[in-house]
């Protein structure tokens, strides 16, 4: 998934950026106003951690730019700002949740899971399909309880077919999704098949895969 990161405080944005990294989310920092709204012009992002503190403006300003560009993109508030009326603005302004400073990493992280199951309709962090069991916390797939070993890009894949369930995602959106570019965009989306074609065998070995669907002329969907 990718994420803009808005945020000014550099040891913050090191910290933040290397756990999302590490977390096999892409990120793109933004320490000023000007350049986050570059990078909602251009980039697609799955959330946006916002700080309302920006030495060239305030961060509430950007909310009306992120809905307006990022309509299906989360934003989760970080503020220091001890002001309720700041944080209830932000959530009547469109923001998803908020996390006053400091904040534990771990916390973001089950912040933003919440955020996915949420929007997902899922109730927790697993999903159960056809005997197939996809842990999002521990980014793991079983199959009646016999672990089934993905890659971390199969896994991250799969993950987000499952949270945009019966929806049709493009091999653009899967490719940008993976690696947060645009470049070699053929090569990228060859990449996404060998990745499917992967994920059916690895799956395949234990049961049908026939929810993961091939939509011809347009991508792939998984249908529940």
């Amino acid at each position: 998934m990718r994420v803009l990161l808005v945020e000014d405080e550099p040891q913050l944005v090191k910290e933040i950026k290397d756990f999302l990294r590490s977390e096999n989310y892409v990120c793109d920092v933004a320490q000023k106003v000007k350049d986050a709204s570059e990078n909602l012009a251009t980039n697609p992002y799955d959330f946006i951690l916002l700080d309302l503190g920006l030495p060239d403006g305030d961060g509430l300003e950007l909310l009306t730019e992120i809905r307006k560009f990022q309509e299906m993109a989360s934003v989760i508030i970080l503020t220091a700002r001890s002001e309720i009326d700041d944080k209830v603005k932000g959530l009547q302004m469109g923001a998803d949740d908020y996390l006053s400073k400091p904040f534990s990493l771990l916390e973001l992280k089950a912040r933003m899971h919440a955020i996915l199951r949420r929007k997902s309709g899922l109730k927790n962090s697993e999903i159960s399909i056809d005997g197939f069991l996809i842990d999002f916390s521990a980014k793991a797939v079983s199959y009646l309880g016999q672990e089934i070993k993905l890659t971390s890009k199969e896994f991250i894949l799969l993950q987000f077919l499952v949270l945009n369930k019966n929806r049709v995602l493009n091999r653009f959106q899967l490719s940008e999704h993976l690696w947060g570019d645009h470049l070699d965009d053929e090569y990228q989306s060859n990449y996404i098949d060998v990745h499917i074609k992967n994920i059916r065998k690895k799956l395949g070995t234990y049961a049908s895969t026939e929810w993961i669907e091939t939509v011809r002329g347009l991508g792939y969907k998984v249908k529940i």
